[in-house]
Formats: structure tokens, sequence, C-alpha cells
């Protein structure tokens, strides 16, 4: 019972620098996957190279690390201890970002004990199912923003009802003694198709009078870091 127990905790895997170099390499290879992955899939305002390329270097990192802990139950404790003091406070500006930190934490894992098979499967399920989601197009969302004065508002919300064709859902309405804003939400369509009209939404909206700004703002769905 002893043995097995100082067996357990000692226990390290005898690799080759072949295997070594086999391991980190396989690591690098689908790491490059994952760079090809996610250049041809963003969709974001903002493309960003180094991000891109640190997937690659954080792929073979995980795969290095799990190459030297192998099955060595006490290092693998040690590694978790120092790896625990570390505070990561890298601003994720995309939510896809996270699927592909941890899409290479995996695949490093996968490769340094070896098990190739896994993080090919895997890898190519998860590429293809990245690139089929990146190519639906999601139908914009737009806000109106509409500010005037209070007794302007049934004026208001008749001329966005006659405009939009009832397809604007109002979400906010915020009034003070003097003052109303509205805000609507609709999508881009409905917008452009609006904008065809004889007058632009704004000139319509403004001719009622009393109305001291109109703002159109695309939502977003990106986290400002």
């Amino acid at each position: 019972m002893k043995d097995s127990i100082l067996e357990l905790f000692a226990g390290q895997q005898n690799l080759t620098w072949e295997q070594i170099l086999v391991y980190i390499l396989f690591s690098a290879l689908i790491g490059v996957v994952i760079y090809l992955s996610y250049y041809l899939t963003h969709r974001g305002t903002i493309y960003s190279k180094k991000f891109n390329a640190s997937l690659i270097s954080l792929t073979v990192l995980t795969g290095t690390v799990m190459t030297v802990i192998g099955n060595n139950l006490a290092l693998s404790l040690g590694m978790v201890g120092a790896l625990s003091i570390v505070r990561f406070r890298t601003a994720i500006k995309d939510s896809r970002d996270t699927v592909y930190i941890f899409w290479a934490i995996i695949v490093g894992i996968c490769c340094g004990v070896g098990d190739f098979l896994v993080a090919t499967i895997g890898s190519a399920i998860t590429f293809i199912v990245l690139w089929i989601f990146s190519r639906i197009k999601n139908d914009k969302r737009m806000l109106l923003i509409i500010r005037a004065e209070r007794d302007k508002l049934s004026a208001l919300q008749a001329v966005v009802f006659e405009v939009f064709n009832r397809k604007a859902i109002m979400r906010v309405q915020n009034t003070t003694k003097t003052t109303v804003e509205l805000i609507y939400e609709l999508s881009d369509d409905v917008l452009k198709k609006a904008e065809l009209g004889k007058h632009a939404v704004s000139e319509r909206l403004y001719a009622v009078g009393g109305v001291e700004y109109v703002n159109i703002v695309m939502q977003n769905d990106e986290i400002s870091g």
C-alpha cells in the first residue's frame, strides 16, 4: 500500500525526446488549425492578430505543461498551486473568444498526454460547427431614440406607428415634467424600407415639432473592456 502511494506521487512518464517533440509539434499543428478557424470565422468589428497568434502559443504551452506533468500527482498539485496565484485580467471583447481559449487549452491537454485522436476529432468537429454558424447572418437590430417635449408624445407615437408599419417595438419610455424620451427597437431591414419613402425618418419626426434629437444606434453584443 505504501509503495503504491509513493509510486502515485513520484510516478512520471519516461518519455524520449522524440516523443516530447512529437507531442509539442502536434499541439502547434492543431494550434494553427485553431488560428485558421478564428481567422475564417471572425465576424466582429475588430480582428486581433495578436489574440489569434496567442491561441497557438497557448496550445503549445498547455501541451508542454501536460507533457511535464504526465501522471505525476505531486507535480500536478504543485502546478495547480502555482497557477492559482496568477490572476489574468485580459478583457474578452467577444464571447466567442472564450470558446477559442478553451479550445486551445483542451487541445493542449490532449496532445500533452498523447491522445492525438481525441484532439484531432474534437478539433475537426469544433472547426466545422464554428464555420457553419459563422455563415448565419444576424438580423441587425437598431435602436431609434427620440427626445422631445412631453406634449408631443402622442404625435410622435403616431408617426413611428405609420412610418414603420407597426414593426417598431417600444422598449423604453422615460418622461419628466417637460420632456419625454422614447426608445424603439427595429430591424435594419425595416429601417431601410422606411428610409426609401418620400422623407427620411428623422425629417418626419422633426416635422412634428418640439423634438430635441433623433438618434439611430445599432445594437452590438460585444463586451467593451
